[in-house]
């Protein structure tokens, strides 16, 4: 009998774990060139840099474009600064990373609290920049 309860158990536990969180904020974000090369000019070759530079071009520099929305969490430069521990969290496709890194594409940023875990970024494409709709995800 305790074999069946905790094998119900586990059933509906399982397709939970690693998706727990709640979302805390979400913006869009159009990663233009401007956005691929930091202050001194040098090619981001990383998606977290390349995000983390889109940020800081909002919030601090205000080098905005037109589909940029605003978020609270990263106008802070330390929670910028945590981009790339976010990022790690989770996981990025292949087609997700080389539409970020070598294009411009338009991506929707939801920013979750893990609750004890970290907090997490889930990334997902909009629009590629392509005539496609391609959409992929991070988490």
């Amino acid at each position: 009998m305790k074999k069946i309860i905790l094998g119900a158990f586990l059933a509906f536990a399982i397709p939970t774990i690693g998706f727990s969180g709640t979302l805390m904020e979400s913006y869009t974000a159009k990663l233009s060139y401007k956005d691929h090369h930091n202050s001194s000019g040098t090619r981001l070759m990383k998606v977290a840099g390349i995000i983390r530079q889109d940020r800081a071009n909002f919030h601090k520099f205000r080098k905005r474009d037109s589909q940029d929305t605003w978020d609270r969490f990263f106008s802070s430069k330390s929670n910028r600064a945590t981009m790339e521990r976010m990022l790690r969290r989770g996981n990025i496709t292949r087609f997700a990373r080389n539409a970020i890194v070598n294009g411009t594409p338009l991506i929707k940023v939801r920013i979750y609290d893990g609750h004890g875990s970290g907090d997490y970024i889930k990334i997902t494409i909009i629009n590629d920049g392509r005539r496609s709709s391609n959409r992929s995800s991070v988490r």
